[in-house]
């Protein structure tokens, strides 16, 4: 960088000082705002792309293992309390795997490779008494295993975490591989991000009869309940599943302790119009309540652990309880009094987003728990037999199964059915989709909703506001899921639970009044704020404001945790304190009364390499925020913007899309659909380009997420004219010449695999090498497999095994008489015409032991008419025609367009992103530098505008709107108008048409039917369909009816007994058609029918319904 002036003055007032510190230069504000991007790839490097899984897993197998494992931590004998088995302490090993007691370190790429299960031991220590009658003896196991834990990949117990590029090479991996996923039976399986609404906060809304109602989802270590509390005809009933009826919530005051009404009145508030509502509820009479709970004793437990779950009753006290409920009928009266006070289900902050270790956490709690049970009855049911003379080993009855496979299949089938919380969720895990290393990206950050997409609801399909920076606006799909699947935007981070201990004392050294000094009459005081720390009420504030800025300073000094976050309700007088896991939040500048804190020297640290994102936190330079807390702060999109009220400016605009979105060049000059259109195209890009290239025009996401490095497309000359006729709506006239050099050529991988497997007999199935030649035998090598390098056929046999006739009775040698075996060769079942390539054959052993063996193979596929390519602004165009160089149009320097694209394709769609991409293109090729369209990057530079570039394209000789002077390659005259002509990135999409042509003659048909199959995998034919009936009624075509639908479909001779009218059949020997029914041929004929018509009445006789046919000689 030049030293400018100011700067060099700087330097001189530096060494006249004499290297006192020079107050200007500390407070100098940042120049440009271009320097506060350095923050992003910072935050990157410390949160990454998939961290919230990471951080998720990590909280699990460290934190929340030892807590379930220490709340469940003893089994005891029923019968005899001193034979015991206590749990003490719980680690997770490395991953492993043991075979024939042989212990192996396993890597993700074994797995992979060999279709077993990444997965680390769970050790435990355990204390356990031995013996029996008097003499006991306590004992100590260490290490001993009670299952395997799947291993998230990168995580803390991963092979991989925190090696460098080299070692991961080592390793089998990819170094920009983001981990995030689980390996499971060899298949990669990502646990999506679950969105809930939150637990143990009082929601209020309204139910289906326009009834107001208060809910809370209370979730605790020990019990999960929901509370609701409705308002009907003027009364409040409190429902609950544990009572069969509903209870008017009066009754349920006065069972905890509230005698007087007056109390509760003061309770709720003094002022008349909420006494007026209350007033019904009082006047029920209670009595006839009596009989609706059976026993006393039931009653009180019920409203002390499951009413309400989430607030501790200690010693019978139940007041915290009474005020809980009098601050919800509070909320619901201001709700009937104020429709504003409703909330909103969709609203951001009231979700959760539930993450891998949270999930797994509840699935290993009820697996744990099960196991002990299943352990528990074992040895009440040994212990009960009289014959107790052997020594009694507790610790020989821990089952370790249970615990792995539970573990496993709910991984692979992604259903989550866990009794014990009431949890029945499909689909929660999905496999990684590696087409491009976008889409693998994208399905890190993938949020699903819990409730089905049939509904049509637009709610929650809306965009929200609160989602700005914590969701991606562009990137949800289209279709059914659309705007209910969403996407996390860049810089978002999900919390993980934080301890409340400290928090609760924090709050009370603060000055926070407990709730049990105050009297019903002071709870709503008007001056006075209720302070609620993760739905639980600790006390009122008088001075909530001041008491709020403490916190945040304390947070901004790092002295409580960095990301709980405090919200001050101005409508209901509250002050939320959250810490609890599962809150979006997104990294912000602080500023002060609009001068941000960061200065110019912060930045040059930072770029020194001296500073990281943490030093920035610590600092109180950068806080988190969430959604709740952003209600209260004003922020600032740029610092010229900011104001003398702003309290915090943003780090970078662009990082309110996802990573998906991002890659788009200015997709904020293209129309909102069409960003959404081409993120639903990105999971479906290629499956191996031969010459990838980086993009010409790029983004300043492209370069934080890597994907220059591993490029998914194509730079191509376009041309926007009309050519031929053959590029309406949407295709494109593609070059001959740019096809043979490699454009858009790609190699299309499948595998096939075969087991030799083992039999319980002792025999097992052989492979051996090809006895006599055959065409189809060519590609096989001489241990019985296909070579690598092979070009492979339909037909062509690749395994050469042969199995044991007999795998039932026991044999006294494995080697068996070549008589004692069968054929089980397998062939290669492809498409006609095509040539694919065995490209690799490798040999490993599956987790039965047995051999297992991988074929690879690839066809290289060039772009034909009909294949699909898609620029990045969602303009997808099929190839309409393939031309010879020599008559494409050409510009005055000599150069021929790739692809030649219609101009019809821009004014409806209204794509101006595309064009300022191909300016901006043309202008990076002519001066050799990369040129950036990041989002809204004009007035922080991260996007070039188009007078700069066109500055560019005059300075090098092209004119300034990017059109070119074009001669026809047919007449080779100038063409009358300016081309614009210039390289757009292209990518090619996996439809291509190789994988959809289909046709057929004859070919196989249905068994029962007897009419031709469908599909295009099982050769089927085309059907003629009812509307295509109806189309050829109206053409009165009926030959070709008859044709279409039986004679080509499924023709069939019947013999029918004019007499009866009922099916006979043919009698071979007498050459006559008889009558089964009649006993007799003498009326019989012949006539053709659709098979499927005589297998209906054949199937209406089966249920007594008799068709009989009436026939006319014709």
């Amino acid at each position: 960088m030049v030293v400018k002036e100011d700067d060099s003055v700087l330097l001189n007032d530096l060494l006249a000082e004499g290297l006192g510190i020079n107050k200007q230069t500390l407070a100098a504000p940042v120049k440009n705002t271009v320097e506060k991007f350095q923050l992003v790839p910072e935050f990157l490097k410390v949160r990454g792309l998939v961290k919230q899984h990471l951080d998720s897993f990590n909280y699990f197998v460290r934190m929340q293992i030892k807590k379930i494992i220490q709340a469940n931590d003893i089994i005891t004998a029923k019968n005899d309390p001193s034979i015991y088995l206590r749990y003490e302490d719980v680690r997770i090993g490395e991953p492993s795997v043991t075979i024939d007691g042989v212990t192996e370190k396993l890597t993700p790429h074994m797995c992979r490779l060999s279709d077993i299960t990444y997965a680390a031991p769970i050790y435990v220590n355990i204390e356990y008494s031995t013996g029996h009658g008097s003499t006991k003896m306590i004992q100590k196991k260490k290490d001993v295993i009670i299952g395997r834990m799947p291993i998230m990949l990168r995580s803390c117990f991963c092979i991989l975490y925190g090696k460098d590029e080299e070692e991961l090479a080592k390793y089998g991996e990819c170094p920009l591989d983001p981990g995030g996923y689980f390996i499971i039976k060899g298949t990669e399986k990502v646990i999506l991000i679950q969105e809930q609404l939150s637990k143990n906060r009082i929601i209020i809304d309204t139910d289906k009869k326009a009834c107001v109602q208060a809910s809370v989802t209370s979730s605790t270590e020990t019990t999960k309940s929901k509370t609701v509390i409705r308002m009907e005809k003027g009364k409040i009933y409190l429902y609950l599943n544990q009572f069969s009826t509903k209870v008017p919530i009066m009754v349920v005051m006065k069972a905890m302790g509230m005698e007087s009404d007056q109390e509760v009145v003061q309770m709720v508030g003094r002022d008349p119009r909420y006494s007026e509502l209350l007033l019904p509820s009082i006047e029920v009479k209670g009595s006839q309540y009596g009989t609706a709970v059976d026993k006393e004793g039931r009653a009180l437990g019920i409203v002390r652990d499951i009413f309400l779950a989430n607030i501790p009753v200690n010693q019978n006290n139940f007041r915290p309880k009474c005020i809980y409920v009098a601050v919800m009928l509070r909320r619901m009266m201001e709700a009937i009094l104020n429709k504003d006070a409703v909330d909103d289900k969709d609203y951001v902050g009231n979700k959760r987003l539930e993450l891998s270790g949270q999930l797994l956490s509840l699935l290993f709690e009820d697996l744990f728990k099960t196991m002990n049970e299943d352990a528990q009855k074992t040895i009440d049911t040994i212990l009960s037999k009289p014959s107790r003379s052997s020594r009694f080993d507790i610790s020989q009855h821990i089952m370790k199964e249970s615990i792995t496979h539970g573990l496993e299949r709910t991984l692979s089938t992604g259903n989550w059915d866990v009794k014990r919380f009431k949890m029945h969720r499909k689909g929660m895990t999905q496999v990684v989709a590696r087409l491009s290393y976008i889409a693998t990206l994208g399905y890190m950050t993938k949020i699903t909703p819990q409730f089905e997409k049939s509904r049509k609801v637009s709610g929650p399909r809306a965009l929200q506001p609160s989602q700005w920076g914590m969701m991606c606006p562009c990137d949800t799909p289209e279709g059914e899921a659309c705007g209910l699947v969403k996407n996390l935007a860049l810089m978002t981070h999900v919390t993980t639970d934080e301890d409340e201990i400290p928090l609760i004392s924090l709050c009370y050294s603060l000055g926070v009044d407990d709730l049990e000094l105050l009297s019903a009459e002071e709870l709503h005081m008007p001056n006075s704020y209720l302070i609620v720390l993760n739905g639980l009420i600790l006390g009122k504030h008088r001075r909530p404001h001041i008491f709020s800025n403490v916190m945040r300073k304390l947070r901004r000094a790092g002295k409580i945790g960095e990301f709980v976050s405090i919200f001050v309700n101005e409508k209901q007088r509250c002050v939320y304190i959250a810490s609890d896991g599962g809150r979006v939040c997104r990294p912000l500048v602080i500023a002060d009364s609009g001068v941000s804190r960061i200065k110019e020297h912060h930045m040059k640290e930072l770029r020194d390499g001296v500073r990281t994102f943490d030093t920035f936190l610590k600092e109180g330079l950068v806080e988190y925020l969430d959604v709740n807390e952003e209600n209260n702060a004003l922020i600032a999109l740029y610092e010229d913007n900011a104001k003398e009220g702003t309290t915090h400016i943003e780090i970078e605009p662009f990082t309110i899309l996802g990573v998906c979105a991002g890659l788009i060049p200015y997709p904020h000059h293209n129309q909102s659909p069409r960003n959404t259109y081409q993120l639903c195209r990105m999971d479906t890009l290629i499956y191996l380009l031969v010459y990838p290239q980086r993009p010409l025009l790029t983004t300043r996401t492209i370069e934080l997420v890597n994907y220059d490095k591993l490029g998914a497309g194509q730079n191509a000359t376009v041309a926007v004219m009309s050519y031929s006729g053959y590029d309406i709506e949407d295709a494109i006239v593609m070059n001959k010449s740019s096809l043979d050099r490699g454009f858009g050529r790609c190699i299309v991988m499948k595998k096939m695999s075969a087991v030799s497997q083992k039999y319980t007999n002792g025999t097992s199935d052989r492979i051996i090498r090809p006895q006599g030649g055959g065409p189809q035998m060519q590609i096989l090598d001489d241990d019985g497999l296909a070579s690598p390098g092979q070009i492979i056929r339909n037909n062509d046999i690749y395994i050469n095994k042969q199995s044991p006739k007999d795998t039932r009775t026991p044999v006294t040698s494995p080697v068996l008489p070549d008589s004692a075996y069968t054929h089980s060769k397998q062939t290669y079942k492809g498409p006609e015409g095509e040539t694919p390539v065995v490209d690799r054959v490798s040999l490993c052993s599956d987790r039965d032991n047995n051999i297992c063996i991988k074929f690879m193979i690839r066809h290289t596929r060039r772009p034909e008419v009909g294949d699909k390519f898609s620029s990045r602004h969602g303009q997808k165009g099929v190839c309409g025609t393939i031309v010879q160089q020599e008559d494409f149009p050409f510009s005055e320097r000599g150069i021929c367009p790739d692809l030649i694209m219609n101009p019809h394709g821009f004014p409806s769609r209204m794509t101006v992103g595309k064009m300022i991409e191909l300016l901006g293109g043309k202008a990076g090729v002519s001066c050799g530098r990369f040129h950036y369209g990041s989002a809204f990057g004009e007035p922080s530079g991260h996007a070039d505008k188009v007078d700069a570039i066109s500055e560019t394209l005059v300075k090098h000789g092209f004119s300034y709107n990017g059109k070119d002077l074009i001669y026809s390659g047919i007449t080779g005259e100038p063409l009358q108008a300016y081309i614009f002509m210039g390289p757009i990135y292209y990518q090619k999409l996996k439809h291509m048409v190789l994988d959809k042509m289909h046709a057929r003659g004859n070919g196989p048909r249905v068994m029962m039917t007897r009419q031709p199959t469908e599909g295009r995998s099982r050769n089927g034919g085309l059907r003629v369909g009812e509307m295509e009936r109806d189309c050829l009624i109206a053409y009165g075509a009926s030959m070709l009816i008859y044709e279409r639908l039986m004679i080509s479909s499924d023709p069939f001779e019947v013999q029918v007994c004019r007499k009866c009218g009922l099916l006979g059949y043919y009698h071979y020997k007498l050459k006559t058609g008889i009558c089964s029914t009649c006993k007799n041929g003498e009326n019989m004929s012949t006539m053709k029918l659709p098979y499927a018509c005589k297998l209906l009445f054949q199937e209406l006789q089966s249920m007594n319904i008799i068709p009989r046919l009436k026939l006319t000689e014709a």
